[in-house]
């Protein structure tokens, strides 16, 4: 068995795959490989697959399978995995982290000390507690965020269509969850449904100066009409750590509008959670070899 791995994981994954054959991180020998490893950067289209023959198996480090054409590795033959147990606590912990720099004006507060400035009484704080999150897309990650928001006195709300009962958050309709919330996040995977979910429709629903936090998928936030909401107030803010592309075209409107706090799809990328997505691909691999 020949394994490249394509994307970036931990660093001592290639040494715990050599007892399964084979290991390497040279791209350009995909069409000699039987596994691929890949994270958001690789993307496995038909053109890819077509270009490696041998190629019995996909595993992708992370949650969402929107870079793999699903479909056609099926046609042939070839099994596709996720890690989704994985990453849950480190991609809820960004959004949690996102979330509670808006009202502690974290990023403000930074830059004007960096500005030699000394804004004590101009920087004025709100607090998390008894305020509504909402929560679109109430699976592992939107769980665990959901008990860390429990624990800072914040009421629980979400959407799921797929869910039907939570002992963390209380599940409503989608149109609820958006009038009700003052903080929402999003944790739903990217597909036909979802796309440009978040648009003018959506976010007249919303609360005014409602803060909307993104770690889920960049294109379910239809992003000229984020930018809109932003520049006329009814979103205050909008943390997003996830974009169109990886990185995101320079063009894209949301990285020059106001009110925005970005990361570079970091959310997966803690080292404890390299670890575990190395354990799970391990773990996939010695059962596909049974």
């Amino acid at each position: 068995m020949k394994i490249l791995i394509s994307d970036a994981f931990d660093p001592s994954l290639s040494d715990r795959l050599k007892k399964f054959g084979e290991v390497t991180e040279d791209t350009d020998l995909v069409a000699e490989c039987d596994v691929v490893l890949i994270r958001s950067k690789t993307k496995c289209t038909k053109e890819y697959i077509d270009a490696a023959p041998n190629l019995k198996l996909i595993i992708r480090g992370g949650v969402g399978l929107d870079n793999v054409d699903l479909e056609y590795a099926k046609e042939k033959g070839i099994a596709v995995h996720n890690t989704p147990e994985a990453s849950s606590v480190a991609v809820a912990e960004l959004a949690f982290a996102l979330m509670i720099s808006v009202p502690n004006r974290i990023i403000a507060a930074h830059n004007s000390m960096v500005d030699d400035k000394w804004e004590k009484k101009q920087l004025k704080r709100s607090e998390l507690m008894g305020k509504v999150l909402g929560l679109i897309g109430v699976g592992r990650i939107g769980t665990v965020l959901a008990n860390r928001a429990r624990a800072f006195g914040m009421h629980v709300v979400g959407h799921d269509k797929f869910v039907k009962w939570s002992d963390q958050v209380e599940l409503k309709e989608m149109d609820s969850v958006l009038g009700e919330s003052d903080y929402l996040s999003l944790h739903v995977p990217f597909n036909a449904d979802t796309e440009n979910l978040i648009n003018k429709k959506s976010i007249a629903k919303m609360k005014d100066g409602v803060v909307v936090i993104n770690t889920g998928r960049g294109k379910c936030v239809n992003a000229e009409d984020m930018v809109d909401a932003l520049k006329s107030g009814k979103i205050s803010t909008y943390a997003t750590d996830v974009w169109p592309s990886d990185p995101p075209p320079a063009d894209y409107p949301l990285l020059k509008a106001p009110n925005v706090i970005m990361t570079p799809h970091i959310g997966a990328s803690t080292k404890e959670n390299l670890l575990r997505i190395g354990d799970q691909v391990v773990e996939i691999i010695t059962n596909f070899n049974k």
